[in-house]
């Protein structure tokens, strides 16, 4: 059975109002195999086009690298499928090999839908037990983990019952017998918060901390953890409490991964993404996109309460669901 893999392309505007938007004005459909497969990426086939290019123009890496300012090992890189090129690189790439022009738009049509790519939870989940392992290792390529929470508690910081009554309302449903692997793979995920060389910044609203998926005991057991991670020295957690006046409205969570590197060295591949989930998939953010996550961020960070605040907060909060009871 076949099923789809969806990719947005998400383009610059400017609205009628005046402002700076965003708007989706493209969506490709991939059919995936019933193996589970997805076919080639866009950067895939974006590199498979580059590389291509390249060949037919007759030109080396390295004459190439040296016509449009890069290294020849990125050069390399981006033909792998390793390395996602900026637009203006892959312009100048175009430019320097003579490409026709039905082959430019290729290129800007596949660079462009490379920066967000829209991965089904079911596609990804074929043949495998948990994705925990793939999100440990996105999370390792960052010196910070900035993470944004509307409605449950953030992965990272959930105890162990939480965690595992989260994941029992998944869709697609994980077996009963899988979820065991699934809850250790999250609470390995964990072990990062105690790794003194990176930075772990939470944004959760009251209604993500409000939010029960067990008896009364489970949720004070999750408030205490929450305390307990916000007094280590690499962790912020942030609360936003529901009498806040709002300066932002965002619908969904998200995680900024940043490689720490404030000036990309041309010989990395290292860069800040975003990880967004919602129902179908996971989304990956790349390239100008992140910037519109990082402005959300700064603005949801001055409306939340830190440190011995929000300690009391959470001990003001878990009162009130003792009082409440069952």
């Amino acid at each position: 059975m076949k099923y789809e893999s969806y990719r947005i392309d998400m383009t610059h505007r400017r609205s009628s109002c005046g402002r700076s938007c965003w708007s989706p004005i493209r969506i490709g459909v991939v059919m995936a195999t019933s193996d589970g497969v997805d076919p080639q990426s866009d950067r895939q086939r974006l590199a498979v086009e580059l590389r291509q290019l390249r060949d037919l123009a007759g030109i080396s890496g390295r004459e190439l690298a040296l016509r449009i300012g890069i290294s020849q090992s990125k050069v390399s890189r981006i033909e792998s499928g390793t390395a996602t090129p900026s637009l203006p690189d892959v312009e100048k790439w175009a430019e320097a090999v003579g490409a026709p022009l039905d082959k430019r738009e290729l290129l800007i049509t596949l660079t462009k839908a490379a920066f967000t790519e829209v991965h089904t939870w079911r596609t990804a989940l074929h043949g495998r037990t948990h994705l925990q392992d793939d999100l440990q290792e996105l999370e390792r390529s960052a010196l910070r983990v900035s993470v944004y929470q509307p409605t449950v508690v953030p992965g990272l910081l959930q105890t162990a019952e939480y965690a595992r009554r989260v994941f029992s309302m998944f869709q697609p449903a994980y077996a009963e017998s899988d979820i065991p692997a699934v809850l250790a793979g999250r609470l390995d995920r964990q072990l990062a918060l105690y790794e003194e060389n990176r930075t772990f910044d939470f944004l959760i609203t009251e209604a993500a901390l409000r939010w029960r998926p067990g008896p009364v005991r489970l949720l004070l057991a999750q408030m205490d953890r929450i305390a307990s991670v916000s007094t280590l020295d690499n962790v912020s957690i942030g609360l936003i409490p529901h009498a806040v006046q709002a300066v932002t409205s965002i619908p969904h969570g998200f995680v900024i991964l940043d490689s720490g590197n404030d000036e990309r060295d041309d010989e990395t591949d290292d860069e800040t993404f975003v990880l967004v989930e919602t129902v179908h998939a996971n989304l990956t953010i790349k390239g100008e996109h992140v910037t519109l996550y990082q402005n959300q961020w700064s603005l949801l960070w001055q409306t939340a309460i830190f440190n011995d605040e929000a300690r009391a907060f959470l001990a003001e909060l878990s009162d009130d669901i003792r009082k409440a009871g069952d």
